[in-house]
């Protein structure tokens, strides 16, 4: 997710209008159809498709969809390969926030860019700034984010079902895993009646995911932490057991030092991650560049120069959604750390 989805967390488990700037979560997995029918291959969203009316619990809400959506109004940029990879991204009428061009390969960038934007006006802490009034105004049926300002209720009004990310609802009591990942797909398969294609990029993924893993048995690498610095001085955050970030390093085979707190994000102070003192540190950053600068402030800032990773130069920066939330880019992530690790063990 980029910053349009942005929410800061409390010190406690995240609320769904709290949460971290640039930080997301995974959609709700929880589906019942009204009809008698299971949803089927691909209708191209005809009236009277298979699976439908369909009910789709997510997070404190209960979404509706009469038949499989064909206006999508992205406002974050999270579900963009996903969407893509169950072949509906030409669905997308409008784009609010940002979509760096580091996320998708040349073409599917291309695809991305002629989606017109309705705003990329990012506050200093994260957050999208985009009135509703605008985004119904593209008379989408399916919006996907929920920056301040828009609400689920105005959007139902304008016939819009609105896809929150699960991780905002402050579910924190199960470890991630790529099967977050393969639940999630399989629900976007469902909501736009193509459960083939859902399958189809499932069955792929899990291949590139296992062909990680077996080669990653001859790492030397056994801890990491990943953190996610605030700009300008503000906190250091890092992840639990319930972000994405450590189904990625149990696929390598590689303990998350905090992965025994349940949280997903949490703030640390500089303390706690000195005594961990991590072999490798994986910065998550949004926006333009390669993150060095992002990585060298947060080392500085933070007086985090006696880890052993920054002395060793083990410090990877990351785009955000190579990690977080589940998309078909945490699996792209996956191969990223896994390739910087064979670089860094030489």
């Amino acid at each position: 997710m980029d910053l349009s989805a942005a929410r800061r967390p409390s010190a406690g488990t995240l609320s769904r209008r709290s949460a971290l700037a640039g930080l997301a979560g995974i959609l709700g997995i929880s589906a019942t159809a009204c009809s008698s029918g299971t949803a089927g291959g691909s209708t191209s969203g005809s009236e009277g498709a298979a699976g439908f009316p369909l009910e789709l619990a997510n997070c404190e809400a209960t979404l509706t969809f009469d038949a499989p959506p064909q206006r999508i109004v992205l406002l974050e940029s999270a579900p963009v390969t996903t969407l893509d990879g169950i072949g509906v991204l030409d669905r997308v009428v409008a784009r609010a926030g940002v979509f760096p061009p580091g996320y998708y390969d040349e073409e599917l960038d291309a695809r991305v860019e002629e989606i017109p934007t309705l705003s990329d006006d990012i506050d200093a802490s994260g957050h999208l700034q985009i009135s509703q009034e605008m985004v119904i105004a593209q008379t989408p049926d399916i919006v996907f984010g929920l920056p301040d300002g828009v609400t689920r209720e105005a959007m139902a009004d304008a016939g819009a079902q609105v896809v929150v990310q699960d991780i905002y609802c402050g579910t924190d009591d199960e470890r991630a895993s790529f099967e977050t990942l393969y639940s999630t797909i399989a629900t976007y398969g469902r909501i736009f009646d193509h459960a083939q294609e859902a399958e189809d990029l499932t069955a792929a993924l899990t291949d590139r995911v296992t062909a990680v893993s077996e080669s990653a048995e001859a790492l030397r690498t056994t801890t990491a932490a990943v953190l996610y610095p605030s700009l300008g001085g503000g906190p250091l955050y890092t992840y639990g057991a319930g972000s994405m970030v450590t189904a990625q390093l149990d696929a390598l085979g590689i303990e998350n030092v905090f992965a025994d707190t349940a949280e997903r994000v949490f703030e640390i102070s500089s303390e706690p991650l000195l005594a961990a003192d991590p072999d490798v540190l994986i910065v998550l950053y949004q926006g333009e560049g390669d993150g060095s600068d992002v990585t060298a402030e947060m080392t500085t800032q933070d007086q985090l120069t006696g880890l052993r990773a920054v002395q060793d130069e083990a410090v990877l920066p990351l785009l955000f959604n190579f990690a977080e939330p589940a998309s078909p880019l945490v699996v792209e992530g996956l191969e990223r750390i896994h390739e910087w690790l064979l670089e860094i063990e030489g």
